[in-house]
């Protein structure tokens, strides 16, 4: 499997001339979907979740399919029938010869005064799991893990602990768009001596086997 990061959330996922993408939301390139065959999103969140890019990926591929949460799924349904499926914790599915299982179910927390919506976590072949926006820890080992280093509901302390609690064999750092380029050298620092796993940064568009 290949995988190439993309600008802030969003991966695309490659295997046996299939592509999977995860999170394509307006942090990032507006073609980040274009050409895959299976999206997943895992949260209603503008950074995570671009309506009209998904809407013109699934128009330019009618064989393009996308699973996802309820908030997300009900406001696209309606336009693709039978190509957008609502999934939740604990569901599993093949989407475009990967496997997936489901898990988590809450969004974290941004500030106690603010609701919590939901969200939820891929792992994607049981090797690559992609949190969303939450610090779910799968009841499964994760090889990759697709590390959420930078946001308004955490700091870096929570970031090393959760990798710790996950024990993957290694990170690559995702949804680190607002974090400057002064900053990224102490996120890697920290990371690679404290995490207890191998921390990879990838540029957008750079890609790594897995």
């Amino acid at each position: 499997m290949e995988l190439t990061k993309k600008t802030h959330a969003c991966v695309r996922l490659e295997k046996d001339g299939s592509t999977l993408v995860i999170d394509p939301g307006l942090f990032g390139e507006a073609d980040d979907a274009v050409g895959a065959d299976a999206i997943l999103v895992t949260h209603e969140h503008p950074d995570h979740f671009a309506e009209d890019r998904l809407r013109a990926a699934l128009e330019a591929n009618p064989g393009a399919e996308i699973w996802t949460l309820r908030s997300v799924a009900d406001q696209i349904a309606a336009a693709f029938p039978g190509r957008v499926h609502t999934v939740g914790n604990g569901d599993s599915f093949t989407a475009a010869g990967f496997d997936v299982r489901v898990y988590g179910e809450l969004h974290a927390v941004i500030h106690p005064d603010l609701p919590r919506i939901t969200n939820v976590g891929f792992l994607v072949d049981g090797s690559v799991f992609h949190p969303g926006d939450a610090l779910t820890v799968p009841d499964h080992p994760v090889d990759t893990l697709l590390l959420p280093v930078m946001a308004p509901w955490s700091k870096v302390s929570e970031v090393i602990d959760y990798v710790r609690e996950v024990k993957p064999q290694r990170t690559i750092d995702v949804h680190d768009a607002l974090l400057t380029d002064l900053a990224r050298p102490v996120y890697d620092t920290h990371l690679t001596n404290l995490s207890g796993a191998d921390h990879l940064r990838l540029a957008p568009g750079d890609g790594t086997g897995l």
